[in-house]
């Protein structure tokens, strides 16, 4: 059975005072679900429990009566690989996964024995990894290319062009770099006030987020899965993505539930006036790029404060906002590859990862709670705030909570039809996993089906009036 208060606190996490808001919480089942020793199912759940409850506050706050929130481990451990588990029922084809493993994507052995994950997944870095290399596009070009280098120059010759790559790493060698050092005393979600604004209060409303706007830029898994989140608790919640860069259609259908998307080019004047103006009307930005890129056009989180005083403005990053490799770029995998979660997962010799997202879509979860509890003292104390989440600091988390499962005795999450729902969308008849958390008055749910980027305006949707702005 999942201890809550000791998996958060693992976190440096812990669930406020909810008396009033939350008469029960439930969690069933445990860990492994998946075939790892970490207990990433169980660490998921907690993450979307804390909040589930957070939302419970809220809508309290707003006059709702208290409720039951629970959440099964093995619906958390199957959300971790939602973008597999989404399929077209008319022929049960699954959504097709383009250019998820092009050939610069996997662990590769250096000239000097250590292990190195590349990050090809974008095109522009797939032929940027083989322009360094000066290699062919085939897994066994790659292979040759990287014996002739040392893994930490390989690491660093990427990261001087803005390419992607992890050095495999123990935890203790990640404890004593620079980086992991300066991510160490760091909870897996900090919130801090940055600017003042009087205290908002929130009317009664039907669900707990119901007219708060979110405006969602981000890319890839974990921004778009705290987007996701915050819509399936009624927000209006609007994807602002570029028409020139890439993405990864699987990850755009599964995490697209409940919001619209428009396409916005800060390149333009007149789009990035819109931008501003939407930024200005939002509750709540939420910045999924590399470190600095969206600061660089003049939204940082201090200068919203100033645009939007009450914003809350939400960081998410693979490496954290602090230490020397902030503005670096990564994934889940290189997440867990340099963290030390990959090398603890592995066999000897034979680096593996765990087999899921557990990084991005757990981040994204903590996401969303920071979110909403950075919005409920907005509404009691006033101010502007800041959430700062980071795919590392949830893999140092998950190290904390230690690999204590025996994989060989994983269970599997049984039919996943039973954590299935079914939508009509642009796509067709989809297939998906529904929100993983439960609650008796305002049960999670998404108003309207996933989209492709860049269908709808580039808009709010009128205030209802339930919410005080």
């Amino acid at each position: 059975m999942l201890d809550l208060e000791a998996t958060l606190a693992a976190g440096g996490l812990a669930l406020p005072d909810v008396a009033g808001a939350v008469h029960d919480i439930g969690v069933t089942g445990a860990d492994p679900v998946l075939e790892t020793a970490f207990p990433v199912g169980e660490a998921a759940a907690a993450a979307l429990m804390a909040g589930g409850v957070a939302a419970a506050r809220l809508h309290r706050l707003r006059g709702g009566p208290a409720q039951t929130v629970g959440v099964d481990v093995a619906a958390a451990a199957a959300s971790l690989l939602g973008f597999l588990l989404q399929s077209q029922p008319a022929g049960g084809a699954p959504v097709q996964l383009d250019r998820l493993n092009p050939p610069t994507t996997a662990f590769f052995q250096c000239g000097d024995g250590r292990w190195i994950h590349l990050h090809g997944g974008f095109p522009h870095l797939n032929d940027g990894i083989l322009e360094l290399l000066g290699c062919a596009n085939t897994q066994e070009a790659v292979e040759a290319a990287v014996t002739g280098w040392d893994a930490r120059q390989l690491e660093d010759a990427l990261a001087e062009r803005r390419l992607c790559g992890a050095v495999l790493r123990t935890y203790d060698e990640w404890a004593d770099h620079p980086q992991g050092a300066a991510l160490g005393a760091l909870a897996a979600v900090e919130i801090d006030r940055i600017g003042d604004a009087p205290a908002t209060g929130w009317r009664p409303a039907a669900r707990p987020l119901s007219d708060i706007r979110v405006l969602d830029v981000t890319r890839v898994l974990a921004g778009p899965a705290s987007g996701r989140t915050l819509a399936s608790y009624g927000a209006d919640v609007l994807r602002i993505a570029s028409p020139h860069l890439p993405f990864v259609q699987p990850f755009v259908v599964d995490t697209g539930h409940g919001k619209r998307s428009a396409f916005l080019d800060l390149r333009d004047r007149d789009q990035a006036q819109r931008f501003r103006e939407l930024a200005g009307e939002a509750d709540v930005f939420t910045d999924g790029y590399r470190n600095g890129s969206l600061a660089r056009h003049g939204f940082d989180p201090e200068s919203l404060a100033e645009l939007r005083p009450g914003i809350v403005a939400v960081s998410i990053s693979c490496y954290g906002e602090v230490g020397p490799w902030t503005e670096r770029a990564g994934w889940e995998q290189l997440a867990q590859t340099t963290s030390g979660l990959a090398h603890a997962h592995s066999d000897p010799g034979s680096p593996a990862l765990i087999p899921a997202a557990a990084t991005d879509y757990t981040t994204g979860y903590l996401a969303a709670w920071g979110t909403m509890e950075a919005l409920y003292r907005r509404a009691t104390e006033g101010g502007s705030w800041r959430v700062r989440v980071s795919l590392c600091q949830t893999a140092q988390w998950l190290l904390r909570l230690g690999p204590r499962c025996d994989p060989g005795e994983h269970t599997g999450f049984g039919d996943v039809r039973r954590l299935q729902t079914k939508s009509a969308t642009p796509y067709g008849e989809l297939r998906h996993l529904a929100p993983a958390v439960q609650m008796s008055v305002t049960p999670p749910r998404w108003e309207q089906p996933t989209v492709p980027l860049g269908h709808d305006a580039p808009e709010w949707r009128p205030v209802r009036g339930t919410a005080a702005r």
